[in-house]
């Protein structure tokens, strides 16, 4: 299980800062496909991942989802609770078995009052994630499904001594989800990708063999 000080979010915190926060932590422990929040639940809490993975998503009345991200140990979720009045924006449900970190949305602003170095390391991290979320943004709106798809493998896979690998395999529907397209067309993509031996698919990974190509 990963120390606090691994967590994305804390990154870069003196020691007794990180003290701090540890003293207001509570843990919890989820089974896999447990439901952590809903999409307009009361927002009062910070949630990190200390073990385990979630998925966040955004579902309409008839049950289609989107999944937006998938996080893993040393991530975070749950940040804009502690910066607005809003109900939660997305839902969120573990992947495996998962435990969390939970600071408190009072706790996290008393600490803040007492502690400003943390109130402005938050505002740096959040700004970062602000660009990020512009980046996808664009993603969106101007990459056809192929390049959300290339993208999409890009991001997920880790360098494993020189070989870029995704373990964990996400399924089509998972891919189609992250980007907004059919699995139809997201499995007719990722076959000819693997006809064309750029990536090889097996039970638990993909490997990206060589460069995807530009365009489908």
């Amino acid at each position: 299980m990963l120390e606090i000080e691994n967590i994305e979010i804390f990154s870069g915190l003196s020691q007794e800062e990180l003290g701090v926060l540890q003293s207001h932590m509570a843990t919890r422990t989820y089974p896999k496909n447990s439901i952590v929040i809903n999409e307009g639940d009361e927002a009062n809490s910070l949630y990190v991942i200390l073990s385990g993975s979630i998925r966040v998503y955004l579902s309409n009345e008839d049950g289609k989802e989107i999944t937006i991200n998938t996080q893993e140990a040393g991530a975070h979720f749950g940040e804009l609770a502690l910066l607005d009045e809003s109900p939660r924006s997305a839902s969120v449900i573990t992947t495996d078995k998962t435990r969390l970190g939970v600071i408190s949305k009072t706790d996290f602003k008393n600490i803040l009052f007492t502690h400003p170095n943390l109130a402005f390391h938050l505002i740096v991290y959040l700004t970062k994630r602000v660009r990020l979320l512009s980046d996808n943004i664009k993603t969106l709106a101007l990459l056809d499904v192929y390049g959300r798809v290339a993208k999409t493998l890009l991001e997920l896979a880790s360098d494993e001594n020189g070989i870029l690998v995704i373990n964990n395999k996400p399924t089509q529907q998972d891919i189609a989800n992250r980007i907004g397209a059919s699995r139809e067309m997201v499995a007719k993509i990722m076959k000819d990708l693997s006809i064309g031996g750029y990536i090889t698919v097996d039970s638990k990974t993909i490997t990206i063999n060589e460069q995807l190509p530009h365009a489908y």
